[in-house]
């Protein structure tokens, strides 16, 4: 028997063409070779076919896709009696993983599809976008079949046609968020698949995952840090006083980053523009942040991560904070899906993997006598 890794650290549970985690570098490569910066400029449509084909497509695939997204955004009767039932104090998250288990309720076990993958990922936004409106005590509102992506999510969350800026934002994000090798969420949805389970059963296990606050709650929690800073002129006091007394400064560090994350690069000079009021706090609570870090230990490397400057974009293009991780979700099913499909096509094998015993060895046990 191996040897026990706690969190699995570094033990290689998957072969991917998905996307790469490179540590080391400080790169992050998706399908086909394309480093994320050659990407921040796609459409949400192009890397979600990307991820699921293993190629950018033209522009007659796009359009196809365009169309196939735009036909499934509809939630199900169920989906929406299941989303009314839901209180109005609930965490989205389980606002999300309730109506889209309500979603794909049907009969049997299906077999994951591309096309289940395509439908799953169009009604994210419809599922969260209606109850952001439902906690709101307003209607929602119908997905518009001339928007794309993006712009609908906004559209949907509104009631308004979006900002064309606004919009952008928030597809950049969607694009930088959409895979990142083996995470927790994605390694959930790969487990449920193995054992023959239908997608919507994996992407379900894989939103409870994403709820954890140690995976996708880290923006609202930075955004929540920088709020309570009190300005530009008290950020170095409040890192100073914040590692003084051993807490933590959300977003900073990687389970796997060990140099600045490419991601979070691309966001925080979207953020500059962006949001320039949020901005000028956030970069100096960063640069006293990877400063002080440094200096305190310098055994362990604490760069920024991408929920930092997040949660900057995100509250840019208009999301309540306790809706960050939906937002996540709603890019990442992109991912989990594709992992789904290529771990089924590929492999299929339940994943098992062995325990380590650490109680009393067998003995012989003599009856009690009353």
């Amino acid at each position: 028997m191996g040897e026990y890794v706690p969190g699995l650290e570094g033990v290689v549970a998957a072969e991917t063409e998905i996307s790469e985690v490179d540590g080391q570098g400080g790169r992050l490569i998706y399908r086909s070779g394309y480093l994320i910066q050659e990407l921040e400029e796609a459409s949400f449509e192009e890397v979600a076919y990307l991820l699921w084909n293993g190629k950018l497509p033209g522009s007659k695939e796009v359009g196809q896709l365009k169309s196939q997204l735009v036909a499934q955004r509809a939630m199900n009767p169920a989906a929406r009696a299941a989303l009314e039932g839901v209180p109005g104090d609930a965490d989205p998250m389980d606002a999300l993983r309730t109506a889209l288990s309500a979603q794909g309720a049907r009969p049997g076990v299906p077999k994951p599809s591309l096309e289940d993958a395509i439908a799953y990922t169009a009604v994210m936004p419809t599922i969260i976008a209606a109850f952001y409106r439902q906690t709101q005590g307003k209607e929602w509102v119908d997905p518009d079949p001339k928007l794309d992506h993006a712009a609908n999510f906004l559209h949907m969350m509104t009631g308004a046609r979006p900002d064309p800026g606004r919009a952008r934002w928030l597809e950049t994000y969607l694009v930088l968020l959409a895979d990142h090798g083996l995470n927790a969420s994605t390694f959930t949805a790969r487990v449920i698949a193995s054992t023959g389970a239908d997608l919507c059963s994996a992407l379900v296990g894989a939103v409870g995952a994403l709820k954890g606050p140690a995976h996708g709650g880290a923006a609202t929690a930075a955004k929540r840090m920088v709020e309570t800073v009190g300005g530009v002129d008290k950020a170095e006091q409040f890192v100073i006083d914040t590692l003084d007394a051993h807490g933590r400064l959300m977003g900073f560090g990687h389970r796997v980053y060990r140099t600045y994350d490419p991601r979070a690069r691309i966001l925080r000079d979207l953020a500059k523009t962006a949001n320039p009021a949020y901005y000028p706090v956030a970069f100096k609570v960063e640069e006293v942040a990877l400063r002080e870090l440094q200096r305190r230990h310098p055994e362990r490397p604490n760069a920024t991560n991408v929920d930092y400057w997040s949660a900057a974009v995100l509250d840019a293009a208009g999301f309540p904070t306790d809706f960050f991780t939906c937002v996540f979700a709603a890019s990442r099913v992109v991912g989990w899906s594709a992992h789904v499909l290529e771990y089924m096509a590929k492999d299929g094998r339940i994943l098992r993997p062995a325990s380590k015993w650490t109680g009393p060895q067998p003995q012989e046990h003599k009856a009690r006598v009353s």
